[in-house]
Order: C-alpha cells, then structure tokens, then sequence
C-alpha cells in the first residue's frame, strides 16, 4: 500500500486543479518563457527540493533538471520487500513520476549496485564515501552531465558538513569541484567524442539554512543568506502553491514515505552564492541577474542583425502566445510564427554565438514543437503489446490517434534499440492507429534495468515514437512516452522455492526438495552435492559431511543462464520488474532451535523475517487482523516486523492486547521502528522507550563496527547459540539504525557498538522482564542479515524467539 496524499489533502489538491489537457497546454507554453536552465543535485532519489523546482520551472519559465548520483538502492522501503537491486528499481521509477509532476529531467550519475557509485547504506563520512565511488569518477561524470545538459545554475540540496549524510556530503564537494573541470576545455578530452564541449556553469549556490531534522544534525550554522527567492502566489492554472505541487511529487517518492500537506506552504528559499558571475556581491537581487533570461536577451549576442531581429521576433511571439491561452486557435498561430522566427535565428547567428547559446536555441525549439502538438489538439497514444519481448519473440507497436485536432499529414517513426526492428504495417481497420510490427532478433542485448537518464519533454525508454504533424503551417515533431515502459526481457522467469535453504549442521538431514516453475533448468552443482529430478522438481542431497558456508547453485537453460524476474508493481509507479540470475543458495550453520518455540509473525510487507523463520524450521504463523483479535496466548512468542505499527493499523489497535500477552507470560519482539512509525514511546511498547532522533546519532554504520556483549549469559545470548565475536562477522550495509534512547529502567542493555570515532551506543538490543513475560526490542537489521545469509543473523533470531525465561 502506497503512501500517496491522505483523500482530504488529494481533495483539497483536486479542487484546485483545472482540466487536465488545459493544465497540460499551459505548462508546455510555460516552458517557452525563458531560456535558463537550472540543476539541483542530490545523492538519492527524493533529495530534490520539489518546492523550489515546482516555482522555478512553472513559475519563472526555467528548465529544471535533477542531478542524482545513485538509485537509492542501499536504503529502506516502507512499501515492500523490495532490496538492493529490486529497491534501486522502484525507487528509478518513482524518481521519474515525481520529475514528471514538476516537468523535470533526470540525470543519473550511477547505474545500479554493479556500478561503483551506488548507494551502498547510511554514511555518516564524506571522504570514506568519495573514496568507495571514486572522487575522480563521481566528478567525471558531473562534468559530462554539465557538458550535457548545460545548466546556468546548479544548487547541491545538502550542505558538506558534519551531522550530514556521507552521500549527500560527498555529492555536494563533487557537484561543486566538477563546476571549473568542466569549463577547462584542457580536462576530459574525450568527451569531445560525444559531442561534448566545455562549459561553464554561471552560477553555484548552496542552501542557505541547515538540512538538519529528525534524521541529520548538521553541527555546523548554515552561510549566510546572499539570495531570497520569495515564492508569491499559485500557479495560475492549477491554482495550486507551488509548495503543494512540490509536495504531491515527493508523494511519488513512496518507499521512502515522502511528501507531506504543511498547514502553512513554504514561500521562500534562502540562498548562498558560492560562484557567480564578476561583479555578483554579497546580495543579489534575482536569481537570473548576469544571465541571459529570455530570447530577446540572447538578441544583441546573436552576432548579426537578421538574427537579432528574429529572437526578438520570437520571443514576442511567444508572449502573444501566452496571452491567447486557452484560444488553441491563435495559440497556434502564434507558435507557428514563434517557431519559423527561431528557424531564421538558428540560421543566420554567428558561429561563436551558437557554440555558446545554441542549446538554448535548441531547447526552446524542441519546446515549441511540443508545444504546438499539444496546442492542436492532437490526441495521440502509444502502447508496445506485450510491453516486454524476450530475444527471438515479435510483437506490435501502436500509435492511435484519438483526435487530430489542426494537425494535418500525420506521420510516424520509431527509433529501436540494438537488436529490435519495427517495420510500419498496413491500417486494415481504418481506425486512425499506425502500427508497427516488432521482432526481437535471438541476440538482442537486454535492456538496461537502471536508464541513463530520463526527458520530462517525453522520448524515454528503448522503443521511441515519434508523431510528426503540420500544424499552423509548420512541420512540428514530438517524441512519445509509451502508455507502459517496454524493454527486451529474458525469455521466460525461474521461481525456485524455496530459493534458499538453511542447514544446521547438527540436523541430521542431508535431502531437500526444491519445486521449480518455468522452463527446464539444471544446477550447476558445488562439490560435495548432486542434484536429481526433474519435470519442476529437484532433490538436493549432500554426499557427506556438510561443509559449513554458503554454498550456490547457479541455474541455467539449454539456451544459457536462467533469469528470476521479479515483477514490481504499485499504484504510483505502475508495472515494471527486476531480473536477477537465478540460483539456489543454501547456508550450512551451527544452528540450534529454541524448543517449545510457537512464534506468531505480524509483518507489515516491508521485511521477510516471517519467511525466513519458517525455513529455520520454526513453528511460525503469520498473524492476521483476525487473529490479532484472538487468543494470543496459544503462541510463545510474537514478533513484530519493521515499520509494522505504521502498516499495520490492526496491529496498532491491537497494542493493549500485546502487553497483556507480555504480562501473562508471552515474549514480544519488536524489529526496528522510525519514530514516525506509529511509535509512541509511551503507549507501544510494554514500558517507555523513545527512539533516538535525529537518526544519524543513533545508528551504526560500519557493518564491521565492533560488538561489546554486555551480558554474555543473558538468557537471549547464551542459548540456545551462544553469541560470540564469530556471528557478528561479515555482516552487511551496517548494524542498525534507530537505536533505542531513553527508556524505563526495566529495559537491559545488552550490546554496545559505535562507529569509529564516537562514543559507544547501548540501545541496538534491550530486553526487559515485564510480569511473567518479557518484552525484547531490537535495532539490529537483522531482515536485511537474514537475506544475506549473514549466519549470526540466523543464530541471534533463533535466540531472540525463544519462549520468555
């Protein structure tokens, strides 16, 4: 369930908004009233500052862009199970509907967890996250971004100081180091390959108040203000603010619970200039003073009088267009005119001229054409059918045109990817569509699962028409998004279950069967094993002892490795999917199992501790609302997953019941929660326990920070696995993360750990005695271990579980 606007806040939005296609014409011509372009860079998807992007681009006319260095693809997901590779998806595609609310580009500097810059967790270090992407590679990349996209303006979101995300850190020193490398026409040669020419950047600015909060602590004041950029008024159309615009796209933002309707919109935005223009002072009076703001500022740069003359010609055309709105009629007209001025410009500005301000020239053109397509009243959609076609498979192409509008000799092309071809087909039913066979060839590469960038203009994605037109006299081209992404996928998907297998060493077992759905697969099979069967079912069996460690079963086809798609589908983003190989995995441990253990699970779909201790071979039940309601007294323990109180509003008006169930006798375990997870720290657990905010100073990244056992006989330590300094070894991404804080005096401490440098942290597991039972709370991510494979994860939830002592 996604956390999309509350219905009173979607409502109140609502009633606000105008008609959809009239709201569409507006913020195409919208686009056209200047020729500046502005980048915000962050670290992860939802770092951008909607607000202020939603009033630069619908209110001042500017493009917007945001730069974003990973996939957020190391960081939670209040949604679902989705993780690392599966999460750097969802959350690609909800950084793309978000940028479509505010009509902005995306450029992503990393591409997924196989690329050296991704997101690989919480960083509390700067320098330590530089050196895992490589400062030299992050700052490449934001100069090719800068050759390419051409921003006049760039603001990182986060200020590079202590307290503040090693990301968002790393990202803003590299966002402002990149600024002089790419207008030095002597660094990175080779970017004149891709047409790329130095440029340099007129403005850099950083926020002038801290981004500290309930997650960071900037200990450093923010700099002082040089710009306010006061935000009046809605957007003439919606009538919404443009905060509240900015606000419904971070609501796309939904894995990382985003977005929120403030009783009072934000108004301004405070400013420090870091590098401008000569002559720029201490206090600026615009945001766009010393840069060219319109066509007509362009004019006296133009080199000649013919070109002068047109860009003036343009840019009044394009006011008149403006004003007609919404006469779709002399919109068009004026367009028309706005677009053959800016023809004549191109051709007859000096070369200097156009090396310099040709991409403005060329980003306004493109507008104009959108602008005019959607003028005319052209009603036009697209759909691949099927949306995914595996190497060697063919399908069609459809491009249906609803109304025509003033468009006249409508035509259309697609551009393929490697390995496809669309040839157009004939129109047999007369029903205005152009069709387009599709045929994969049998070594199509597979499309890419993270995109390199994506175009609020349209065009995204590997298969990409383009509907062409004569509207008002002139020829106007506009590329399309598909109704549904397409992408060259694997033939068919491999589901193994279970996937992995979890063996303790003293079980005397040495067989396990695995069912298989899809095609006909066989393992390649580590020594020390054989694999039987067939026809979707195998039989592993271990030839003798077993070995402890992690042994994998790579699966594969006759026609080479096989595929596990998982698909990804929500209401905001829609259908899309993650492939990985697919492959068995089994964990040889020294494992024993707490007895008499009848352990009820209350999940919230964000982790899957439930399932994994199910393949512990615990007796495990996954809770319903029904049996919330219920006799709780039939299980020995109940564990509550991640986030749960905040998903699970039955679980929450369940609380009374779960301390009655700790008080007669019952162990409750508590995964972790975000204060803002329905945690009362008065009310949800049995006794008071706040958890620590801002969160940055209650975590412990390094996942090889060093363990001090507090209480090495606790009955949750010492059996039935002794915890040593051996199960807290290879461990992934961190320790854990909204630590424990104040709390009753009731609640044991049992760990310490700290992150080099600072001070030891005692609220990663507490464990308190409360009448004949016992509640246990830990901030270990101990979901993540357990996906691992992390074989202390498994030995400390075994313990964790036991019936209360």
């Amino acid at each position: 369930m996604t956390s999309l606007p509350e219905p009173s806040a979607r409502e109140r939005l609502a009633r606000d908004r105008a008609d959809p296609a009239i709201l569409r014409l507006h913020r195409r011509l919208s686009r056209l009233r200047g020729v500046c372009a502005f980048m915000n860079t962050g670290a992860h998807p939802d770092d951008e500052h909607s607000g202020l992007l939603a009033y630069l681009r619908y209110g001042m006319g500017l493009s917007v862009a945001v730069a974003c260095s990973t996939r957020g693809e190391g960081g939670q997901n209040a949604l679902g199970p989705e993780r690392v590779g599966a999460l750097g998806v969802l959350r690609t595609r909800e950084m793309e509907e978000a940028a479509r609310e505010l009509d902005a580009d995306v450029v992503w500097l990393g591409h997924g967890p196989g690329d050296p810059v991704h997101d690989f967790g919480f960083s509390k270090n700067g320098d330590d996250t530089l050196s895992r992407w490589g400062e030299a590679r992050i700052v490449e990349r934001l100069v090719r971004a800068y050759r390419r996209w051409r921003p006049d303006i760039v603001l990182p979101t986060f200020l590079d100081v202590p307290g503040q995300h090693g990301h968002h850190r790393a990202m803003t020193r590299a966002a402002l180091a990149a600024i002089p490398v790419a207008a030095d026409p002597e660094a990175h040669p080779e970017h004149a390959l891709d047409g790329l020419a130095p440029w340099r950047v007129t403005k850099a600015y950083l926020p002038a108040w801290s981004g500290g909060g309930d997650t960071y602590d900037d200990e450093t004041p923010p700099p002082a203000q040089t710009l306010r950029i006061a935000i009046p008024g809605r957007e003439p159309i919606s009538g919404a603010e443009y905060d509240r615009i900015g606000e419904y796209s971070r609501f796309y933002h939904a894995s990382q619970g985003m977005g929120a309707f403030r009783d009072t919109a934000r108004r301004a935005y405070a400013l420090h200039l870091v590098e401008g223009p000569a002559g720029a002072g201490a206090h600026e009076a615009h945001l766009l003073d010393g840069l060219p703001a319109t066509l007509a500022d362009l004019a006296p740069l133009a080199g000649t009088e013919a070109a002068a003359r047109d860009l003036v010609a343009a840019r009044y055309a394009i006011d008149a267009a403006l004003a007609a709105f919404p006469d779709r009629a002399r919109i068009v007209e004026a367009l028309a005119a706005a677009a053959g001025a800016l023809d004549r410009a191109r051709a007859d500005a000096d070369a200097g001229f156009l090396m310099l301000h040709g991409h403005r020239l060329e980003r306004t053109a493109l507008a104009l054409d959108a602008a005019l397509v959607e003028a005319s009243g052209l009603v036009v959609s697209a759909q691949a059918r099927p949306a995914r076609l595996a190497p060697g498979e063919s399908g069609r192409l459809d491009v249906r045109v609803a109304e025509t509008g003033a468009a006249e000799e409508i035509a259309v092309t697609v551009e393929t990817p490697a390995g496809l071809s669309a040839e157009r087909q004939r129109d047999e039913d007369g029903d205005a569509a152009f069709r387009f066979a599709l045929a994969a060839a049998q070594d199509a590469p597979l499309s890419p699962l993270y995109p390199p960038d994506w175009n609020a203009i349209g065009g995204n994605g590997p298969l990409v028409p383009t509907i062409e037109a004569t509207i008002g006299g002139r020829r106007a081209k506009a590329r399309l998004d598909l109704a549904d992404a397409f992408a060259i996928a694997p033939t068919s998907s491999v589901a193994l279950s279970p996937d992995a297998i979890i063996a303790p060493l003293a079980d005397p077992r040495r067989a396990w069967a695995i069912s298989v759905e899809g095609p006909e697969i066989a393992l390649d099979t580590p020594e020390g094993f054989r694999v039987t069967g067939g026809e979707g079912r195998l039989r592993i069996e271990a030839s003798g002892d077993l070995r402890p460690g992690l042994h994998q079963f790579p699966a594969r086809t006759d026609a080479g490795p096989a595929w596990r798609i998982t698909p990804i589908r929500y209401p905001h983003i829609g259908a899309t999917a993650y492939r990985e190989p697919a492959m068995l995995r089994l964990i040889a441990l020294d494992l024993a199992l707490p007895e008499g253990a009848r352990i009820g699970y209350v999940g919230g779909g964000a982790d899957r501790v439930g399932t994994w201790l199910e393949r512990m071979g615990l007796d495990v039940a996954m809770l319903t609302a029904a049996d919330l309601a219920g006799d709780l007294t039939r299980f020995t323990t109940i564990v509550v997953g991640i986030f749960a109180f905040k998903l699970r509003p039955d679980l929450t008006a369940a609380t009374a019941r779960l301390h009655a169930f700790v008080e007669g006798g019952g162990h409750l375990v508590t995964l972790y929660h975000r204060p803002s997870d329905a945690w009362d720290p008065a009310a949800t657990p049995p006794r008071p326990l706040a958890i620590g905010s801002p969160s940055l100073r209650w975590r412990v990244t390094n996942p090889a920070a060093p363990v001090t056992v507090r209480a090495p006989d606790h009955p949750l330590l010492a059996g039935p696995n002794r915890i040593g300094p051996a199960d807290w070894e290879g461990w992934d991404k961190e320790r854990g993360l909204y630590f424990a804080a104040e709390r009753d005096p009731a609640y044991e401490p049992l760990l310490a750990m700290n992150d080099p440098g600072e001070a030891p942290l005692d609220g990663a597991l507490v464990s308190a005695r409360i009448g004949r039972g016992r509640h246990t709370h830990t901030s270990l991510v101990l979901h993540h271990q357990l996906d691992r494979l992390v074989p202390g994860a498994f030995r400390l939830m075994a313990n964790l579980v036991q019936p209360a002592s």
